[in-house]
């Protein structure tokens, strides 16, 4: 291993600041930070805002300092079908209320994958992944719709933002913690000679516990409601006492079983025209499973023309942080030199 000699690095700041092209960079980037120094002015011209195909779908929703993306994903998809049945201009599903049961069923995921590993090497890579980021916000098309169908959706105006769903980390932080406490305590318990019986009992409690910290933290999620909206033409909408999964049946109505998540993954462990899933991912234990078809992006980009013609919005998952300008809500290649 061949070190740094102090020479080379003398002579590398005697050819920076000899340079004038770099300290002009370096000045624009020390003043004003890396993308605004490097932003390209040329980029959102070359991304106009105008499609030929595009949908109404209300005003734009802001998930703050939280994972929620495919939450918001979801309810915008969904919202898009009681705005059309209601005559609306806008309207927001509560995205607390599904984060609050996708917390609460990551909770239970977790501790049942605990169980089922109970002897495998605490050092081993399955317990540092299970351990690792149990109460991860993010998610996928598949258990959002493994919450829809078990849970039903709720208007934003019943289940607002609290602090903690605008700004989740503290509560992750925290939710974490306990989970491995418990995961301990669990497996602590296996070696120590008890039953599984006994262990399962015990989970039940520790579901309580996230419970309560759940509802303290988001809110206790509503089991009927009074839904009221006025429509476009300043019409009154009632809908009294309402259940979470009546509303959804009622106001959005979708087949969910009718949609599956289309991947583009052009690696040569995951040949296209073929279905994956991702063991131990999830949240609703039971419920529907991550799937995925790997297709080229043509299909991709084919199936999702297709679908915006046939007046449905397209649920979707990208690597957003690869070239975004997020001021200007820019996307491309080009994004920044």
């Amino acid at each position: 291993m061949t070190p740094i000699s102090l020479e080379r690095i003398a002579k590398m700041r005697e050819e920076f600041t000899a340079c004038p092209n770099k300290r002009v960079r370096s000045t624009a980037v020390t003043s004003v930070g890396l993308q605004a120094a490097a932003a390209n002015w040329q980029a959102p011209v070359n991304t106009p805002n105008t499609f030929s195909v595009e949908l109404k779908t209300g005003e734009v929703c802001n998930q703050k300092a939280s994972g929620r993306c495919w939450l918001f994903a979801t309810m915008n998809v969904m919202r898009f079908e009681v705005m059309k049945k209601l005559n609306l201009e806008t309207f927001e599903l509560s995205q607390n209320y599904m984060f609050f049961y996708d917390k609460l069923e990551k909770a239970n995921y977790f501790l049942e994958n605990i169980l089922s590993t109970l002897d495998e090497p605490l050092d081993g890579r399955m317990l540092a992944y299970l351990l690792s980021m149990p109460f991860n916000d993010g998610g996928q098309w598949d258990m959002a719709v493994a919450l829809v169908e078990k849970y039903g959706v709720v208007p934003k105006s019943v289940m607002p933002d609290t602090f903690h769903a605008s700004s989740s980390g503290g509560m992750v932080k925290f939710l974490t913690l306990k989970a491995r406490e418990f995961a301990k305590e669990l497996r602590d318990g296996y070696k120590a000679g008890k039953t599984m019986e006994e262990l399962r009992a015990r989970k039940e409690e520790m579901i309580a516990t996230f419970y309560d910290m759940l509802s303290i933290s988001l809110g206790v999620p509503p089991t009927s409601f009074d839904f009221e909206v006025r429509d476009k033409d300043d019409k009154f909408i009632r809908d009294m006492n309402i259940t979470p999964k009546a509303f959804f049946d009622k106001y959005v109505g979708k087949c969910l079983d009718e949609y599956i998540s289309v991947i583009n993954a052009p690696t040569a462990d995951k040949p296209f025209y073929a279905t994956y899933t991702v063991d131990k991912l999830g949240n609703v234990a039971g419920g529907r499973p991550v799937f995925y078809l790997n297709l080229p992006v043509e299909n991709l980009k084919r199936l999702a023309l297709s679908q915006l013609k046939d007046g449905e919005p397209v649920w979707f998952g990208s690597d957003v942080g690869q070239m975004l300008g997020r001021e200007g809500g820019i996307m491309a290649m080009d994004t920044f030199d």
